[in-house]
């Protein structure tokens, strides 16, 4: 049994027990719940929305509340002027592990 859920603008395949690191969340406590559920396909049966399918969660226990990832480099560099700037960027992310997902 799989899940597709979209969160942080960006849509994840997500079965039970998978951990992931997504978008910052502003979460509350230890655990949460996705309710942008796209699909949900449980062996033959395959549930599609249009968008979303109604009542469908997708709960989440929450690992890392708060985080960063590696630094990603971003370089800009204009020819025969001698300009260039260099500046880093890491992104913020919550890392949850999936407990139960429900039609």
């Amino acid at each position: 049994m799989f899940a597709v859920i979209k969160t942080g603008g960006k849509q994840y395949k997500v079965a039970e027990g998978d951990v992931l690191m997504i978008e910052k969340l502003s979460v509350d406590g230890d655990t949460t719940t996705f309710d942008e559920v796209l699909l949900i396909v449980n062996g033959e049966k395959v549930t599609l929305g249009q968008p979303m399918i109604k009542g469908a969660t997708v709960g989440a226990k929450v690992l890392i509340a708060e985080g960063k990832d590696k630094k990603k480099m971003v370089f800009r560099y204009k020819a025969k002027t001698r300009q260039h700037k260099k500046k880093g960027h890491r992104q913020p992310f919550t890392k949850v592990q999936i407990t139960k997902i429900s039609a």
